[in-house]
């Protein structure tokens, strides 16, 4: 139970197969208190039964967010404040590409698409940690905050495409916080997990045969799980981090140092 006491806002969450639950069933295994903010009424079904199968008596906060509206992040902080008093770590699970830019050339990105990927899947991390930074202890004790990337972001990963530039951006930008944000003692990481089977990753082309050929690539044989993934940042949230920022952790059971794993 090592965080326990502490408090946590994790956006991203769909369903029982996202990485966001993974660290959400983690950090709470170890003592947090979390809210989950999920972006809109597609996800609120399915992100209210996750929550009820936390605390059965409704004690978890859910909230919708579009990152991308100033006015839903005002709002739901405002609500994470009254409900949590303030919280202590924040994970950002949250990319977003258009399906046909997920396919084909990257050199026939559109403008729309390129723009909506990286406003979406990175400048919401900007915008998500400038946020969480209003809600932080008074104390100066500062807090934790973690993003998701993957390998695609350094190498090429076929029909990858944009969302491999928007996560290098996103890796950047994690550096970038983590030296912003370090004089008030906030940790920044980036988590750079394997090919797992989840919803997002389902709609990049040919990702399945992928998934198969990452478990045979890997050193150690298997997958990548959710539960790999939210352990690591159970860890990283937590004071047994409190030396590591600007830096990204790869769980991918050694699939990355693997010079032919895709």
């Amino acid at each position: 139970m090592f965080l326990k006491g502490k408090r946590g806002l994790i956006y991203g969450v769909r369903n029982d197969r996202s990485l966001a639950w993974g660290c959400v069933q983690s950090v709470v295994r170890e003592g947090a208190t979390v809210a989950l903010a999920y972006f809109g009424e597609r996800e609120e079904k399915d992100v209210s039964n996750l929550a009820a199968s936390l605390t059965p008596n409704g004690e978890t906060m859910i909230h919708p967010c579009d990152l991308t509206d100033p006015e839903q992040v005002a709002a739901l902080h405002a609500a994470v404040k009254a409900k949590l008093g303030g919280i202590d770590f924040m994970v950002h699970a949250v990319a977003f590409a258009h399906k046909k830019d997920l396919m084909g050339s990257y050199a026939d990105t559109s403008n729309e698409g390129f723009a909506d990927a990286m406003d979406k899947s990175v400048y919401t991390f900007v915008t998500a940690s400038r946020a969480a930074a209003q809600l932080l202890p008074e104390d100066g004790t500062g807090g934790s905050f973690i993003t998701l990337s993957y390998i695609g972001g350094e190498r090429v990963v076929p029909n990858y495409n944009v969302m491999g530039v928007a996560k290098a951006a996103l890796e950047s930008t994690t550096r970038y916080l983590a030296y912003d944000l370090g004089s008030k003692k906030i940790r920044v990481n980036a988590i750079s997990a394997g090919p797992t089977m989840t919803l997002s990753a389902r709609g990049i082309s040919g990702f399945v045969d992928m998934y198969k050929r990452a478990a045979q690539a890997a050193p150690l044989g298997v997958n990548t799980t959710i539960d790999q993934v939210g352990d690591t940042c159970a860890f990283l949230v937590s004071d047994l981090a409190r030396g590591i920022t600007g830096d990204v952790i790869y769980v991918d059971n050694g699939l990355h140092i693997m010079a032919y794993a895709q």
